[in-house]
């Protein structure tokens, strides 16, 4: 576009025509000065603070007086700026349109960390949508997401890999994603998420994203495993819910057991056979070293493959692990073919995978605890 410059090459005779021009009360006119002055912008990327100052007042008030599709339109234009004018890209973000704020909102690298958190502060799910989407969401914008978005929201933010999650944010996350199956795999594909708040996943996932969380455990370097046990001992569950009623005569009678060190895997499968099924879950748990309601869950849901991973862990012998099986599928139908299924799933479970895994699970022990 033609007409006087300064030295960096801004058409500043141009602008002013312009601005006398905005003196038109027609809307008409007012949308071709809106999108003529856009363009001068976009003329010369590198204006000079006055210059930007200058663009930035002109086009903020026009922009205010244009109807809907008008914004969207040059939102989706000033998105690209680097940098834009900052007034009214904060404009656009908070516009109460999502069609207006969305470009800016995903896009404008001009927003800082203060703008993000005002709009995610202030406006609805779909404007917090849009930030969840940006190429890097920090740490503090992401923790008001958390906070207000809705679980459609926080699964945008999860599968986002550019979202920074403080630990708080992750253990929300996952609280909610515990009730929640559409944001399972959103959780257990986020590559940062600690080891063991992946691991309390492990029971309300299903077997695919199992298989997902075993593989993750197998990668874990000490040092990182380490640290992620010291978090979760900060975090031991306290959601057990209430004891079943022969709990404590069954406590008395293992206790017994392990004075005498009578207690042994074939005392568990004896248990089983029985219908004992609290005093086999006191055991189980006393042997492997876990929490009484992770030897619940794991006998209640017929949790096979969380089976084997404990007896794997505790090197109990495959044909333990069969006889178990069976037992617990007790009269289901084709009880022994199943077994046969989990018996391979033992088998081909690396027993460094399973150790590292239950050492997760046993973060989760807690009160009433045995007494050797």
């Amino acid at each position: 576009m033609a007409g006087a410059a300064t030295d960096d090459g801004a058409p500043l005779s141009k602008l002013q025509e312009l601005i006398d021009l905005a003196k038109e009360p027609s809307s008409e006119k007012r949308r071709v000065l809106l999108r003529e002055v856009t363009d001068l912008f976009f003329v010369n990327p590198d204006h000079r603070p006055g210059e930007l100052a200058l663009f930035d007042d002109v086009l903020s008030q026009l922009s205010g007086e244009m109807e809907v599709a008008v914004r969207a339109e040059l939102a989706e234009r000033i998105a690209a700026a680097d940098p834009g004018p900052s007034r009214l890209v904060r404009g656009l973000a908070a516009d109460t349109s999502i069609e207006v704020a969305r470009p800016v909102l995903e896009r404008s690298s001009s927003l800082t960390e203060d703008d993000l958190i005002e709009v995610a502060r202030q406006r609805g799910q779909a404007h917090l949508q849009a930030i969840s989407r940006r190429n890097t969401v920090p740490e503090a914008v992401s923790e008001v997401i958390v906070a207000r978005g809705d679980d459609a929201t926080l699964g945008v933010l999860l599968s986002n890999d550019g979202a920074r999650l403080s630990r708080q944010a992750q253990e929300a996350a996952v609280d909610r994603a515990e009730a929640n199956p559409a944001l399972h795999a959103a959780v257990v594909n986020r590559r940062d998420l600690p080891p063991d708040l992946l691991n309390e996943m492990y029971f309300v996932v299903e077997a695919k994203l199992r298989t997902k969380i075993l593989e993750r455990n197998a990668e874990v370097d000490p040092a990182e495993l380490e640290a992620a046990l010291e978090a979760a001992r900060n975090r031991v569950a306290t959601r057990d819910g209430a004891l079943p009623p022969d709990y404590a005569e069954a406590e008395r009678d293992v206790r017994s057991l392990v004075a005498r060190k009578a207690l042994t895997p074939k005392a568990l499968a004896s248990m089983l056979r029985n219908r004992e099924s609290t005093r086999f879950m006191v055991a189980l748990a006393e042997l492997a070293g876990i929490d009484f309601h992770t030897a619940r869950l794991i006998l209640e849901r017929r949790e096979l493959d969380a089976l084997a991973i404990v007896c794997k862990a505790a090197e109990f012998e495959r044909s333990l692990f069969l006889t178990f099986a069976v037992l617990v599928l007790d009269r289901e139908a084709d009880a022994m073919g199943r077994a046969k299924e989990y018996g391979d799933l033992y088998a081909e479970l690396p027993k460094e995978a399973a150790q590292r895994t239950l050492r997760f699970w046993r973060m989760r022990r807690q009160a009433p605890k045995m007494a050797a």
